[in-house]
């Protein structure tokens, strides 16, 4: 799986993953708050342009409004579910509660699963293991995985403060396994030794952000897929792509170094 990563990954980006092995992707995180007030700009930013596997991810609180924008969606080509941002580090989101800070509440997240699903959507959660080292320690992520019902967790093995150069924590992958519930891995993915050990820990897949920034032919290239083109051409590619979409294509995709990625947020 691609990973979401706000003012990153856009569509064109998306579709060129796909094209290249990834076999489902995420839009960047909106509030679904914004969505509710037919906010053009959100809109845009969650919109499908082709029949590329696709899940739209937002966070937030507000039950009636998450309502009010599910009265008025209408799924196009592409479209495969809805995806809760529990794992976002971003200060204003966590001081708006929502984000990391929402991983130690899992009744009122099963109350926003809940509310996808009757109307009949599919509905997963993209977490870290909590917003500190303490509640990390207290397995806040393994008690929202065992309370909340949805399809699966993607789980992102380092808590909110935990810098990047850190390595994550891949043995909690054995007991989140453990729930009984789908489970794909995040984090510092990087090599066919990796995706082999966390599909021995019990893993269901696994979801690569930072890497594919640098090698969206990452995914291809774990497939043992043949023919892959050149990131040169695959580069000029995604700017023909962005640009018969009207897009303003991201300059930090293809440009990032690997030794700046420890750094980069998302």
């Amino acid at each position: 799986m691609l990973a979401p990563m706000e003012k990153i990954i856009d569509a064109a980006f998306r579709t060129i993953c796909y094209k290249y092995g990834a076999d489902l992707t995420f839009t960047e995180l909106i509030r679904f708050e914004t969505l509710a007030k037919n906010n053009r700009s959100a809109l845009k930013r969650i919109k499908l342009y082709d029949e590329t596997p696709t899940m739209i991810q937002f966070m937030g609180t507000n039950e009636d409004k998450l309502k009010k924008f599910l009265d008025n969606f209408n799924p196009t080509p592409g479209f495969k579910g809805f995806n809760f941002n529990l794992g976002c580090p971003s200060q204003n989101y966590v001081n708006s509660g929502v984000g990391s800070r929402m991983i130690s509440r899992p009744t009122k997240t099963q109350r926003l699963v809940s509310i996808v699903q009757d109307y009949g959507y599919p509905v997963n959660i993209k977490m870290r293991l909590g917003m500190t080292r303490q509640e990390t320690l207290d397995k806040v992520y393994l008690k929202l995985i065992e309370k909340v019902n949805a399809d699966f967790f993607v789980v992102h093995a380092r808590y909110r403060s935990q810098s990047y150069k850190v390595p994550p924590k891949w043995d909690i992958f054995v007991e989140c396994v453990a729930t009984g519930k789908e489970i794909i891995a995040n984090g510092d993915i990087k090599s066919h030794e990796d995706v082999n050990l966390l599909e021995e820990m019990g893993c269901s897949g696994v979801m690569i952000g930072r890497q594919a920034i640098i090698n969206p032919l990452i995914f291809g290239q774990l497939k043992n897929l043949n023919s892959l083109p050149t990131l040169k051409s695959v580069f000029d590619e995604y700017i023909t792509l962005a640009g018969t979409r009207e897009m303003n294509y991201s300059k930090r995709l293809f440009e990032i170094r690997p030794e700046d990625l420890p750094n980069l947020k998302g």
